[in-house]
């Protein structure tokens, strides 16, 4: 008997923590176009229903609440209430249905400067004191690499010369540390210490730019909105999305195409004209580089060649081309293929399995290179998507973001 309720406890206890993770997982906030369905994947037992009290149609493992069915044929903002057995609610969730967006697709090669707010750690180092003694000051501090140090003894900290200047005015006393961790503000202390030249340090690496190249995806010509890379710029050192306060779209130009060859990915090698900025870089995602561009005259695009973004249903498996430049300022169709769509996908940029099928791109770049994430995808009239990785063992196939996700990115406002 002592086993069997050992085994009774253990299923049920298995069983909250099913529920109670489902519903933590389940988004606070949803931005979905008109005439899309709503995607949320509930267990048995957890229903939908509007603030009114109208119940919805309960969704459960990939189905959809289909929006013929339910409120969401106009465009505005909706409540939606989950509960538990129709008597115990557990979340609120807020629905933006936003109009159907047309947006120009670009594939310029452009370049990408952002700056963080703070200094943020990318490495450690040990201190030699003027005592000849090897120091780690960092050591008990609890910083880790990707933070982002935001204030030392209460003085704002915008850059690494900041940074610099404070620790080497502490004079070797105790000071104040203030960093960020993702969205967490961190408080904690570090004792700098003196070395041979007299400088104080505290044994941080730090930077407080980057900068690189790639494809611009789209412009929204009703707001002058911009997305690009259909992927984040990542910090080199720490592996984490680059955080930032604020970036510049520049130019660039491209220097040469290394290509893409199994187990050896391919790249396109060009340079940042820092002196030619083109845009403001607003937010740096999982989905994508966003921001606006002043001019939509300083890219090589036809304003009158407006795509609609297709909802995830209309597109289909099969041809369709991609657009990338692979020479200065000349811009080319190539033919590709969608082998798979991952229509259920809303957590990452591999919503599409693409397969470069063109002759002439193939013989270019040897497929998918880096530099090209962000190539815009078109397909039946209507923008579905963008480049965002190569499969390192075939160069010849990748993945690409649904347009649906960039545009929703975009309009996000945190």
């Amino acid at each position: 008997m002592k086993i069997i309720k050992k085994i009774c406890i253990i299923v049920i206890c298995f069983i909250i923590y099913s529920y109670v993770c489902n519903i933590t997982l389940l988004p606070s906030n949803i931005i979905i176009f008109q005439g899309e369905d709503v995607n949320l994947k509930t267990i048995a037992g957890i229903n939908v229903r509007r603030n009114s009290n109208i119940k919805l149609k309960s969704v459960q493992a990939s189905n959809n609440i289909n929006t013929n069915d339910s409120i969401y044929s106009s465009a505005g903002s909706y409540e939606i209430n989950l509960d538990l057995f129709g008597t115990i609610p557990v979340k609120e969730i807020n629905v933006n249905v936003i109009e159907r967006t047309k947006v120009i697709p670009c594939g310029d090669l452009i370049g990408v400067k952002m700056y963080t707010e703070g200094a943020m750690v990318v490495g450690f180092s040990e201190i030699e004191g003027e005592d000849k003694k090897i120091y780690k000051p960092y050591a008990q501090s609890g910083i880790m690499e990707g933070d982002t140090i935001i204030e030392i003894n209460n003085k704002k900290v915008s850059n690494t010369n900041d940074l610099v200047e404070l620790v080497n005015s502490s004079n070797g006393n105790r000071i104040n540390v203030k960093y960020l961790r993702g969205s967490e503000t961190v408080d904690t202390t570090i004792v700098p210490i003196k070395n041979e030249l007299s400088e104080y340090k505290i044994g941080l690496w730090v930077r407080d730019a980057t900068a690189g190249v790639g494809t611009l995806t789209f412009i929204e010509p009703s707001t002058n909105s911009f997305a690009a890379l259909g992927h984040g710029i990542v910090d080199i050192d720490t592996g984490g999305i680059f955080n930032i306060a604020n970036g510049q779209l520049v130019g660039s130009n491209m220097v040469s195409i290394k290509k893409g060859k199994k187990n050896d990915p391919g790249e396109i090698r060009g340079v940042v004209n820092s002196a030619d900025v083109i845009g403001e870089i607003s937010k740096n995602t999982n989905f994508g580089v966003f921001g606006s561009v002043a001019n939509i005259n300083s890219f090589t695009v036809d304003s009158n060649k407006e795509y609609e973004v297709a909802l995830r249903s209309e597109i289909e498996e099969g041809e369709a081309e991609l657009i990338c430049e692979l020479e200065n300022n000349e811009k080319n169709s190539y033919k590709i293929k969608i082998e798979k769509l991952y229509t259920s996908n809303n957590y990452d940029n591999k919503s599409m399995l693409i397969k470069i099928t063109d002759e002439r791109l193939i013989n270019k770049t040897g497929g998918i290179i880096q530099g090209m994430s962000g190539s815009p995808i078109i397909q039946n009239g209507k923008f579905i998507g963008a480049v965002t990785n190569v499969l390192v063992s075939d160069p010849t196939t990748g993945y690409a973001i649904f347009g649906d996700l960039m545009i929703k990115q975009m309009k996000m406002t945190n």
